[in-house]
Formats: C-alpha cells, structure tokens, sequence
C-alpha cells in the first residue's frame, strides 16, 4: 500500500476514534481535538509532498508530515493511558 493510501487510512481510524472520544466528557474532548488534527494532518501533508514543486519542497512536507506524526504518537499514548476507554485498537494505532 502508497503512503498516501496508508495515511489516508490512518486517518480515517483517527477520526472513529475521535468520534468516540467525543461522546465522553471534560478532558477527553479536549484530547480528541488535539488528535484529531494532528492525526488528520499527516495524511494532508503527505498527500501535498506528492504534488510537491521540488525536491526540497517535497522533504519539507514530508517533514511535516513525520512531525504530526510523532505529535499524533504522545496524543495516542497519553490517550491510551489517561482515558476510560477500551483500547483494544490504541496498540494497532500507536
């Protein structure tokens, strides 16, 4: 599978999860907004590195991209650890 098809996807857990996230109440909102653009914003930058002018315009999203993933990663874990939910697919995410 592409990256863009791979982040793509990633994506769209993200959001179900968020979905989720949202249904509970205080902190737990506050996490899912934080996830759900970090997490959405790896899939956009990849997907605009592929239409990248140049090579270095390329890296420099791509760059982006692996930071929003990394930040969507602490997000997954503080998640993972801090919320009462079930997190039967947090492992398959993080």
């Amino acid at each position: 599978m592409k990256i863009d098809e791979r982040t793509f996807e990633f994506s769209l857990r993200i959001i179900k999860l968020c979905r989720h996230l949202n249904k509970l109440t205080g902190i737990d909102r506050t996490l899912a907004k934080q996830l759900l653009r970090s997490g959405t914003s790896v899939g956009a930058n990849a997907a605009e590195a592929q239409a990248a002018q140049s090579k270095p315009d390329f890296i420099s999203k791509m760059s982006l991209a692996s930071n929003e993933a990394r930040e969507t990663l602490d997000w997954l874990r503080l998640i993972n650890k801090a919320t009462p939910i079930p997190s039967d697919n947090l492992p398959d995410l993080i």
